[in-house]
């Protein structure tokens, strides 16, 4: 018989499948499954189409038949997992008797359990890690030390830093309690509470942070106290779980009044004071226990970062006087607020304190054996330190450091004595009211290395505390003149017609040899022929010294004579934004450069003698560029933490470089910086002098050394700092950077060199094109005033004049800051870079502002402040 052939159906009640039922029930009370065998289906199935799909649901695959599906059927053995059966699992993952992604996904006891564990284990490690940890003892970190700073050759220079300030340890009962209430109100106002960490705090300061607001450390007292005591200062999370497990166990181990007291005695407050007591010395000039609830206030601010709260300024260019004591008020008045919101202090006494102002500090104090260059020597050396490495100022202020400068001692001294020599000679306070608050300022700087082998940054670092070799905002004047030259040379002058945005190929190369009119008083005139004008809408008519009319000249006759009018058309025809990218690529800082004004060409920038220096420097060094440094290396424990790196630059073509230098060689030669010249030994110069006779400059170099010196006038005491005339000064109508500034070169120049070989310049080649700028013409009947050199190095053809002129009748000069037409005021005397305005007046050049000088920081490290 067929097994495909139907059987006939069975009784229900009856027969051997019946009889067999009861004993196939499960033990369980469900209901067997159906078996899936092939030899046809159960009764009760509705035919094979349903058989099939049962066996299909089954998943037999086939015919093949399935085991028990529960737990405690099959001998013993457990659920079927796709088909194969498994055992009972302490950890049931991936999850048995599930499919797709329920498989993987954990069940909530699995999760619970894991939280539990994860839990348990950290405590665990945390409770051995308490138990392991020992609180050390009181480590170097937290003693001041001494910096000990070496000449290039390796020699002593000086001892100095913190070692020689006063840090006495007081106890907490000679600490005010307003004193300790205004630091933990600001610090940590759960401080007597808290177990020595704050996870609160430490949750906030992350989620400040994560929320790009201001970066919190999230750091109790207890943890700055540990940090400053035991620990380094380095930001890794070693060192910060280190922190956090000594913390605990300090927090639970020693009286808080201990703690509080610890960590006032050890924390920095600026001016290389660490701990409450040097800080009331160092400010206030009294005992800590002296203090006023108002002086604490401000004390407790500078924790917050000293080098930003110290109202007379500090390093870089965010630490002006100006911002540092609007923040230190702010937070002064913040602190106090604060004292009265956590109840430290009653409105009453807040009110009375904030009626009476803020507690302005006393000066800085240097120290004694910083005296002379010393002082600036090491601040130099300070400021490069902390711009350039991971030492901040706070650990270097600590000490131990062994810091290796680049300065030449003899160097140093030769500078200091040709300035003082010219000064006593010539100026006289006691004998001309004119000749008080006379300032100098130097640096010189090897061209292919940039090392700072030299400067002169005043007359005592203890009573002058700027440093004049670094920003002062005193504006160079024709000094800038290159950098225009070399950015004509490099890109060329704009054609008209083609618009204001050219490329190098559509513009025209230009030549020293290129002709421009030089005669007084010229209409000012854009790229493509326009006249300009200035912010009132007056034409612009440029003013040359003397009031001199030039007529077509050179480009190198009018840099040998300092002539203003071809200069500042030769700006507006390259673009006066090429003329600062040529000067930031030779080396000057853009943050010391003026707005982009016509006369931004003729010098109303404000780089320090250190930058100019190095700018010129890359010209005698063929367009090589290399930063000025002033650090070879650190040391601390006879191992190296910082060593300086060089990085240079093709800042300009070498024929470029060489062009200006041939040019600028003309200037000493035959030109208004002759007084500069170093008998058979090539120099390159150029003289400056600026509005109002303000400032003077002269800046030159051999191949082997380029120096740059500046003279001005401000009085420190004044209530409104301002640049003051040099008019009369030493007794001379005016001063030019041809005069006193080129003898001290000249002077210094010669001995620090003597016994160097003499080397020549690299030759320069032909460059660029014979251009005419506007107003200038080829014609014969518009001869120069002074016959150009026709080769490079010649010497120029006598000039009507190798000095400038004398100054204009004061009949003749208009004395408001605009002249209108028919007027001739402006910068008299000198080879001037004021901007002309209306017939030569003195147009919209921004006086220098002294209140931008840096006292301590800045300048060669970040630019101007404020």
């Amino acid at each position: 018989m067929s097994e495909h052939r139907r059987k006939p159906p069975q009784p229900e009640g009856g027969g051997r499948a019946a009889s067999r039922r009861p004993a196939q029930q499960p033990t369980s009370g469900r209901r067997a499954a159906p078996p899936s065998n092939s030899a046809g289906p159960d009764p009760r199935a509705g035919g094979r189409a349903d058989s099939r799909r049962a066996v299909t649901r089954g998943g037999s695959g086939g015919g093949r038949r399935r085991g028990p599906d529960t737990a405690t059927g099959g001998g013993g053995r457990g659920r079927k997992d796709n088909g194969r059966p498994v055992t009972k699992r302490f950890i049931d993952y991936p999850r048995a008797g599930k499919s797709g992604v329920w498989r993987w996904l954990p069940s909530w006891k699995l999760v619970l359990g894991m939280c539990v564990g994860f839990a348990g284990l950290i405590v665990g490690i945390v409770g051995v890690a308490l138990a392991v940890v020992q609180v050390p003892s009181a480590q170097k970190a937290s003693v001041v030390q001494k910096n000990v700073y070496y000449w290039a050759d390796g020699k002593q220079m000086v001892v100095a830093g913190g070692g020689n300030l006063n840090r006495q340890i007081v106890p907490i009962s000679q600490i005010p309690k307003s004193m300790q209430f205004a630091v933990i109100s600001a610090e940590n106002a759960s401080f007597y509470q808290d177990w020595g960490v704050d996870p609160m705090g430490i949750a906030r300061a992350v989620v400040k942070m994560a929320q790009g607001g201001e970066t919190q450390s999230g750091s109790t007292i207890t943890q700055q106290f540990v940090k400053n005591t035991y620990l380094s200062q380095e930001q890794t999370l070693k060192r910060k779980a280190t922190e956090l497990l000594i913390s605990i166990k300090v927090g639970a181990t020693q009286d808080k009044n201990d703690i509080l007291a610890g960590y006032l005695n050890t924390a920095y407050y600026g001016r290389g004071a660490y701990g409450i007591q040097a800080a009331a010395r160092a400010y206030y000039d009294r005992d800590c226990a002296d203090l006023t609830p108002s002086q604490g206030a401000f004390l407790a601010a500078t924790l917050n970062g000293p080098n930003l709260y110290d109202p007379y300024g500090g390093q870089g260019p965010a630490a002006t006087p100006e911002k540092n004591l609007k923040r230190a008020s702010d937070r002064w008045k913040w602190t106090l607020d604060r004292e009265v919101q956590v109840k430290h202090m009653t409105p009453e006494e807040r009110d009375k304190w904030v009626k009476e102002g803020f507690p302005q500090p006393q000066k800085p104090k240097q120290a004694t054996n910083r005296a002379g260059q010393i002082g600036y020597l090491t601040d130099l050396a300070d400021n490069y330190v902390v711009a350039h490495s991971k030492i901040s100022k706070a650990e270097l202020d600590k000490g131990g450091y062994q810091i290796y400068t680049t300065f030449d001692r003899n160097k140093v001294d030769e500078l200091t004595k040709s300035v003082e020599e010219v000064r006593k000679a010539n100026i006289k306070p006691k004998e001309r009211d004119v000749d008080q608050f006379v300032q100098f300022g130097g640096a010189s700087v090897e061209p292919k290395t940039g090392k700072i082998v030299a400067i002169y940054g005043g007359e005592n670092a203890l009573e002058h505390f700027t440093n004049n070799a670094d920003y002062t905002g005193v504006q160079v004047g024709s000094t800038f003149k290159p950098f225009v030259l070399a950015a004509a040379m490099t890109h060329g002058k704009r054609n008209p017609g083609l618009g204001e945005q050219q490329s190098d190929s559509q513009r025209t190369l230009v030549s020293p040899e290129s002709v421009y009119n030089g005669n007084n008083k010229l209409a000012l005139r854009t790229y493509n022929g326009q006249i300009w004008h200035d912010t009132d809408g007056s034409e612009w008519h440029q003013r040359n010294d003397g009031d001199e009319d030039r007529g077509n000249i050179t480009l190198r006759t009018a840099m040998q004579f300092s002539v203003n009018t071809p200069y500042i058309q030769l700006g507006m025809d390259v673009g006066t934004d090429l003329v600062r990218d040529a000067a930031v690529k030779a080396g000057l800082d853009k943050d010391q450069l003026a707005s982009l004004t016509p006369t931004f060409s003729l010098g109303t920038s404000a780089p320090s003698a250190i930058r100019l220096a190095g700018a010129y420097g890359t010209f005698a060094a063929a367009g090589k560029q290399v930063d000025p440094y002033s650090v070879d290396k650190v040391e601390k424990d006879g191992k190296p933490v910082f060593e300086h790196e060089e990085k240079s630059a093709q800042a300009f073509d070498a024929n470029v470089a060489n062009n200006v230098t041939d040019v600028l060689k003309t200037v000493v030669e035959s030109g208004t910086g002759t007084s500069a010249q170093l008998g058979d030994r090539p120099v390159a110069g150029k003289t400056g002098t600026t509005d109002g006779n303000r400032s003077a400059w002269f800046a030159g170099y051999t191949p082997q050394l380029s120096t740059a010196i500046g003279m001005y006038r401000v009085d420190p005491n004044a209530k409104k700092q301002e640049f003051l005339s040099m008019r009369g000064v030493g007794g001379k109508p005016t001063i030019h950077g041809a005069s006193f500034p080129a003898e001290i070169w000249a002077d210094y120049m010669g001995k620090a060199l003597k016994g160097a070989p003499v080397l020549q310049f690299d030759a320069p080649q032909p460059i660029g094109e014979k251009v005419y700028g506007d107003g200038a013409s080829p014609s014969p009947s518009a001869a120069p005033s002074a016959q150009p050199s026709a080769q490079p190095s010649a010497s120029a053809s006598p000039s009507p004049s190798k000095r400038p002129s004398a100054s204009p009748s004061p009949s003749k000069q208009c004395k408001s800051n605009k002249c209108r037409p028919g007027q001739t005021g402006g910068v008299d005397g000198g080879d001037t870079s004021g901007p002309g305005g209306v017939d030569g007046g003195t147009g919209d050049t921004p006086t220098p502002d002294p209140s931008r000088r840096q006292t301590g920081g800045g300048g060669l490290f970040g630019g101007p402040q404020g």
